[in-house]
C-alpha cells in the first residue's frame, strides 16, 4: 500500500462549535490542542472515522494514530494528519479541514507532522493540549522534547465540548436506543427453556446488527446468579432474565437494559421491578436545564432510603454519546472510577444521560433497569423508552 495525494479540501467550515473550544481551551490555558483518540477525531472532522483501522490500530511495529492539529481562535489553520491510505475514504467524503496530510504510519511520524504543522501556523512557545491516556508513549516523549513546547492536559476541554449534542448527535443516539429495545424484545419473544445465555447474547447480536447497529456488547444475567458473562448456563421456567446491552450507530451508543421472565411474572416479581421503575422515574424527574446534576442522585436516593432492599441497591447516572461514560459525570462513587466534575454545574439541552438502578436480590437474582433520557429545552425526554416492565418469554 503505497502514498497517495490527499484529495482537496472544501473551504473551511468547522463542524463543531470553535467559539466554544476555544473558550474552554482559554479556561484551561492552552494556545493549541492535538486530538488523538478516535472518538475526538471523528468528532472534530465531523464524523470521520476511517474504516480500515476500526478493529485493530496495530499495524508494522507502531500503530494507527490520526491526529488532529487546532489552534485556538484560528480554525482555518487545522490539519488533520491521518494514514497514507486513507484517500480511499476522503475521496468519498472530504473533510472541512484546509490541511490534510495522509503520510503517517505510525505514532511518531504522526506527532512528527503534527509538529511541523503547528510551527508553520504557530510561532514562538506554545502550550499543547494532549489527550494523555491516547497518546502512546513514544509520541508523547517526542513532542515533550519539541523547544518551546509545554504539555497541557486536554481532555476535560474536549469531553465538554461534545457534552451539548446537536440534534444530529441526538438522531443517531435515539435511534440506537430504539434498535437495542426492539432487538430485545425479539430475543425475549423468540427464545424460551433451555436457551443459554450464548444462544440468547448471540440472538441479540444478530437482532442488532439486522438493524443496522454495530453490536458492542451484552451483559446477560440469568435466575438467581450476578453472573453477568456469557456462558452455557440455561434458562428454566420462572427464572429471570436481564439483557444490558450496548450498540453503536455512526459512533454514538446506545445503552439500555431490560427484564424478562420464562413463564408469567409473579406479584413478587411485579413488586421488585416496580420499585426499580419507582427509583427510574424520581430520577428523572429533576431532569431540566439549569438543574443542578447531583440532584439526579437526590431524587432517587430518597426513594432508595426508604426501601427494604437499599442495601442491595445500585444507583447511579452518567452522561453518555461517543463515549459511554463521558460528560457530564455526575459522581466520584460509581463503578467507573472518575471525578466529579459536573455533579455542581446546571444541565444543558442535548446532555445525554444513562439512568440505572440494579437490585441484587438474594432469591430472585439480577433486576435492573437502564436508561436514556435527554435533557430538552423544557425538561427531559426519554429515547427507546419502550419494555420497560416484564416481558413475559415462553409464550
Amino acid at each position: 500500500m503505497s502514498a497517495a495525494p490527499a484529495p482537496p479540501a472544501p473551504a473551511v467550515a468547522p463542524t463543531f462549535d470553535h467559539r466554544r473550544l476555544d473558550e474552554l481551551m482559554e479556561r484551561a490555558g492552552l494556545d493549541a490542542l492535538l486530538a488523538t483518540s478516535k472518538h475526538n477525531v471523528q468528532y472534530l472532522l465531523g464524523g470521520h472515522r476511517y474504516f480500515f483501522f476500526d478493529y485493530m490500530d496495530a499495524i508494522g511495529v507502531s500503530r494507527y494514530l490520526p491526529v488532529v492539529v487546532y489552534v485556538r481562535g484560528r480554525p482555518e489553520a487545522t490539519a488533520y494528519i491521518g494514514n497514507a491510505t486513507e484517500n480511499w475514504q476522503l475521496e468519498n467524503r472530504p473533510l472541512w479541514v484546509s490541511d490534510v496530510d495522509l503520510s503517517s504510519w505510525g505514532a511518531v511520524d504522526a506527532v512528527d507532522r503534527a509538529v511541523a504543522h503547528l510551527r508553520r501556523v504557530h510561532s514562538g512557545a506554545v502550550t499543547v493540549g494532549i489527550e494523555p491516556s491516547f497518546l502512546p508513549s513514544d509520541a508523547y516523549l517526542r513532542l515533550s522534547q519539541e523547544p518551546g513546547v509545554t504539555v497541557g492536559d486536554g481532555y476535560l476541554a474536549l469531553e465538554r465540548l461534545r457534552a451539548c449534542k446537536t440534534p444530529e448527535e441526538l438522531a443517531l443516539v435515539e435511534r440506537a436506543s430504539e434498535a437495542i429495545v426492539d432487538s430485545m424484545v425479539a430475543v425475549f419473544r423468540d427464545h424460551g427453556e433451555g436457551a443459554t445465555k450464548n444462544d440468547l447474547v448471540e440472538a441479540l447480536r444478530r437482532e442488532q446488527t439486522d438493524r443496522g447497529l454495530i453490536f458492542e456488547y451484552c451483559l446477560a444475567s440469568m435466575g438467581a446468579s450476578f453472573n453477568r458473562g456469557v456462558s452455557e448456563q440455561a434458562w428454566r421456567n420462572g427464572e429471570v432474565l436481564c439483557l444490558d446491552s450496548g450498540g453503536n450507530l455512526g459512533g454514538y451508543i446506545g445503552d439500555l437494559a431490560r427484564m424478562a421472565v420464562l413463564g408469567e411474572p409473579d406479584g413478587e416479581l411485579q413488586d421488585l421491578l416496580g420499585y426499580i421503575d419507582e427509583t427510574q422515574q424520581a430520577a428523572r424527574r429533576p431532569i431540566r436545564p439549569g438543574v443542578r446534576g447531583e440532584e439526579i442522585f437526590t431524587a432517587a436516593e430518597d426513594v432508595v432510603r426508604r426501601s427494604e432492599f437499599a442495601a442491595d441497591t445500585h444507583f447511579v447516572a452518567h452522561g453518555m454519546g461517543l463515549v459511554s461514560h463521558e460528560a457530564p459525570r455526575l459522581t466520584s462513587t460509581g463503578p467507573v472510577p472518575y471525578p466529579n466534575d459536573h455533579g455542581a454545574l446546571p444541565l444543558e439541552p442535548g446532555m445525554v444521560l444513562s439512568i440505572e438502578t440494579t437490585l441484587l436480590h438474594p432469591t430472585r437474582g439480577f433486576i435492573k433497569l437502564e436508561d436514556t433520557v435527554v435533557v430538552t429545552e423544557d425538561g427531559h425526554h426519554a429515547f427507546g423508552d419502550g419494555a420497560r416492565g416484564w416481558s413475559s418469554a415462553g409464550g
